[in-house]
């Protein structure tokens, strides 16, 4: 009997486009003779199902369940394509752990977690997993400015702390310039962490669960055209994203135990997607992301398909994985 697989997309922040982007390629590549898949958008003010002619249709919150030509339809497995909140925050993951419905993501706790980039840097720390140097500041803090140069140097980076695909990130040479790069990151979020800037090769690593067991996929080398890698190098083109990294072997096996240790040690499951800078020969992690891009061009799918892996595999195994 074919599985009935909601794909959930869309969500409440800025990266909801990059989202309905992911979401319709998973809608694509699943192998239909083996699913039934159905386009979720989960949105403030809707969360409904959208079908091939753009007809919607409501979700009942109750059961997660929706009515077609008076037929209802519930579904065996969630793949979770929302980047951002509800999706990679852990508020669906508490959802669907409350309705007994399976998902392709990590757990709610660690979703929450690791989308706190503060929170979760700060867990690592004492597993010796290195990071920049950072400074937080909360929406109502008195901004020492001063203090804050002392502490993370010029450049440094302010970032939103609680956003994705770089929204809410300035990189910021000159002092007079903290004030207003402050401003951008509370736009985005109510928590600021701003981090001393490491000047070395920039790679992404993703580490999933394929087969039952951990896998780290080849690396990428992350060149902005850009100060940094911003929105624009992510989505517009103004990067190169290199895959595998230019590394030698010492330097790859180094940012390979770490990304598997990261994982293994927030008991993570399904797709992750680290960022990690070198700096004095060390990987520094900046960043994890649990629901990474899904589009053809994403870095994960990329390093999936240099790992032999097919999109359509990647995201069999996923649901297979979330099913056990």
């Amino acid at each position: 009997m074919k599985k009935n697989i909601a794909i959930i997309m869309g969500g409440y922040s800025s990266e909801y486009k990059i989202s309905l982007k992911s979401g319709n390629v998973v809608f694509e590549t699943l192998n239909k003779s083996k699913y039934n898949a159905y386009c979720i958008h989960i949105f403030k003010n809707k969360w409904v199902y959208v079908d091939e002619n753009d007809v919607e249709f409501p979700i009942d919150k109750n059961d997660f369940s929706v009515t077609v030509k008076n037929k209802k339809i519930t579904f065996h497995c969630v793949f979770n394509a929302i980047h951002g909140s509800p999706g990679e925050d852990g508020f669906m993951q508490g959802y669907f752990d409350l309705i007994n419905i399976p998902y392709t993501s990590c757990g709610m706790y660690q979703a929450a977690l690791t989308f706190n980039k503060r929170d979760c840097l700060s867990t690592l720390k004492p597993y010796g997993i290195k990071t920049a140097e950072s400074y937080y500041i909360n929406l109502g803090d008195t901004i020492n400015e001063n203090e804050i140069v002392t502490k993370v140097g010029l450049p440094c980076f302010v970032k939103a702390n609680k956003a994705g695909s770089s929204f809410g990130v300035t990189k910021v040479h000159k002092k007079d310039d903290l004030q207003n790069a402050i401003n951008v990151a509370f736009k985005e979020d109510n928590e600021i962490i701003i981090e001393s800037f490491l000047d070395g090769v920039e790679v992404s690593v993703g580490v999933i669960t394929y087969k039952g067991k951990t896998k780290v996929l080849p690396i990428t080398e992350i060149v902005s055209e850009n100060d940094f890698f911003d929105y624009e190098a992510k989505y517009l083109g103004k990067s190169q994203e290199i895959t595998p990294a230019r590394l030698s072997k010492e330097l790859e096996e180094k940012v390979n135990t770490i990304a598997k240790k990261v994982y293994k040690i927030l008991k993570m499951k399904g797709f992750s997607r680290s960022e990690y800078i070198f700096k004095d020969g060390e990987p520094h992690l900046l960043e994890i992301n649990t629901i990474p891009g899904l589009t053809r061009e994403s870095i994960l799918p990329q390093q999936a398909a240099a790992a032999g892996i097919s999109l359509p595999d990647l995201f069999d195994n996923a649901i297979e994985e979330a099913l056990k």
